[in-house]
């Protein structure tokens, strides 16, 4: 695998990452975040960054909890129990991160990016998933000059009556996107996605914004207890096409 672990000066602090790229060449590659789901760093995540890097990406997946310092790893299925160790735990990294944080931080990323010679982050692409799908939506309205391709796979709360809601940065977004939704997800309604489209629609962004059926909360990543091998193959034809042909041309 060829991982690389970086920390990234940010205005608070250095945050955790992981860098991939491809086992073959010396790049400069397109660049491309992975924003992580709530479960944090594991295993399972580095595989999909090793995964996108070999489709031809320098890939930055970085440690959205950073702040809550170094952690052990979230037992998933524990966790789903209500172990407390593991909902403490859950509760201290969620914490340490919100929507302005992340917004800082992901400005740091794009900046580090661009000074990687062996990065071409001009225009860079991110894919999100759970929490990760609001942020890398919420990059592409904040960043527009920067962040061309937008990917979320089982995000929630994308098209909220929050005034904080991704779906009301639709007007500053010039990147290319693509949602998919999760099945029977309480967190992304069949209303929610109704609105994200109106209002990606309103602002002539370039979008596909769906439900995938038989697909859960969770279906990307192979450790989750909903892993779906169909729509996780799925998802990964969808993002590469994506930033093959916003990245790539």
């Amino acid at each position: 695998m060829s991982q690389q672990d970086v920390a990234i000066p940010t205005p608070d602090g250095d945050a955790r990452a992981f860098v991939f790229t491809p086992d073959e060449g010396q790049g400069p590659w397109p660049a491309a975040i992975i924003f992580m789901d709530a479960p944090a760093i594991r295993p399972a995540l580095f595989d999909m960054g090793e995964r996108l890097a070999q489709a031809g990406y320098y890939v930055l997946l970085p440690d959205m909890f950073w702040r809550a310092g170094p952690y052990p790893p979230l037992d998933i299925a524990t966790l789903r129990t209500g172990n407390p160790q593991q909902q403490a735990l859950f509760a201290k990294l969620r914490a340490s991160t919100a929507n302005d944080r992340a917004m800082r931080d992901t400005r740091a990323f794009l900046d580090w990016l661009s000074r990687q010679p062996r990065a071409k982050a001009d225009k860079v692409g991110v894919t999100g998933y759970c929490m990760g799908g609001g942020i890398a939506l919420r990059a592409a309205g904040t960043y527009p000059g920067r962040v061309a391709a937008a990917a979320s796979f089982h995000g929630g709360n994308l098209a909220t009556d929050e005034a904080s809601s991704p779906h009301l940065l639709a007007p500053k977004i010039t990147a290319r996107v693509l949602v998919a939704g999760a099945d029977e997800d309480s967190s992304f309604p069949k209303d929610q996605c109704e609105r994200l489209t109106a209002a990606l629609k309103d602002a002539r962004v370039e979008a596909t914004v769906s439900i995938w059926k038989g697909a859960r909360h969770g279906w990307v990543p192979t450790d989750m207890p909903v892993h779906n091998p169909e729509a996780a193959e799925r998802h990964w034809k969808e993002v590469v096409a994506l930033f093959d042909e916003t990245l790539k041309s």
